[in-house]
């Protein structure tokens, strides 16, 4: 069964697809947040903002661990010896990224936030390749670095000002370097404990984490319409179906050859937050046109090289 699925999970067309898929979750991802923030907080201070994250990703670690345990006709427990892996995996994963994410993703625009989001797949390189050795740096890679941070520079220039807002778009790339550290720690975890279970109890762990902090500095939420409902169980589903997806991927495949179709998620979250959101994006179109150029092309060099080398 373990050869069949890595047969299966290493194909190039099932990799593009379920990444794509996961891409375009994560995207619609941003646009629902921002939603949430008008239709479930009273205040939209800091605590509450947290408080929010945390009860999403306790729902989303839940059901996916019912969802699976259904599917598998088994109720899916963690290893005893790789709690402390799930909770490394939690602290990157969900604790880090989600509450730089929430904060920043609070202080900048959604196209904006997406957009700077996109960077992940450059630092889970970086990172798998320089900390943690699973994968060779090329020059290609290099290059392909170079195109992604020159895009994330350019989206934040109006005019000859470089515009930064630490709290808001500094913050949305802490946030990208703790989604790309997990990525690198749930390749590397996976081979002791299935990736559907790190990610439901990763979830779930951080989830009750969150809501914590939270709680102790005064948040608050509020559900009171159909709509609130709907969002927080989208977000949740959405995390669910999408990190269970990813880290399947990373199981059976080199970090940079699954990371490199993160270039989606910015395209995918632009697109979504100029049709749901109405707020300015203060993003010149010029400027963000040029950014997903820059980035697209970055991550399409490390495929390329992917492809043709056949080597990490």
């Amino acid at each position: 069964m373990e050869t069949k699925n890595n047969t299966f999970f290493t194909k190039t067309f099932v990799v593009a697809c379920f990444a794509l898929l996961c891409c375009a979750l994560w995207g619609s991802a941003t646009p629902f947040i921002k939603t949430g923030y008008e239709l479930i907080l009273p205040e939209k201070d800091t605590a509450s903002t947290i408080l929010f994250a945390g009860i999403r990703f306790l729902l989303a670690g839940f059901l996916t661990v019912v969802i699976y345990s259904v599917a598998r006709r088994k109720v899916l427990i963690p290893k005893r010896e790789n709690i402390g892996r799930i909770g490394l995996i939690c602290l990157f994963q969900t604790v880090l990224q989600y509450i730089f994410f929430y904060v920043g993703l609070a202080n900048t625009s959604g196209v904006k936030g997406t957009v700077l989001s996109g960077s992940t797949a450059f630092f889970a390189l970086l990172i798998s390749a320089l900390i943690l050795k699973q994968e060779r740096l090329t020059l290609k890679k290099i290059i392909a670095c170079i195109f992604g941070f020159a895009g994330i520079i350019i989206v934040n220039l109006k005019g000859l000002d470089f515009n930064m807002n630490f709290f808001g778009d500094v913050f949305v790339i802490f946030s990208s370097i703790a989604s790309a550290a997990s990525s690198s720690l749930t390749k590397k975890f996976s081979k002791y404990e299935d990736p559907v279970v790190i990610s439901g109890y990763q979830f779930m762990a951080g989830g009750l984490v969150m809501m914590g902090i939270g709680l102790a500095f005064g948040g608050a939420v509020k559900f009171d319409s159909f709509a609130a409902y709907g969002v927080i169980i989208y977000l949740a589903a959405l995390s669910a179906v999408a990190y269970s997806l990813w880290g399947i991927l990373l199981k059976y495949n080199p970090v940079s050859k699954v990371t490199v179709y993160s270039f989606m998620t910015p395209v995918f979250g632009v697109l979504l937050s100029e049709i749901i959101l109405t707020e300015d994006s203060n993003v010149s179109y010029i400027n963000l046109v040029i950014t997903l150029i820059l980035v697209c092309t970055g991550i399409i060099l490390i495929n390329y090289r992917r492809e043709k080398s056949n080597t990490v």
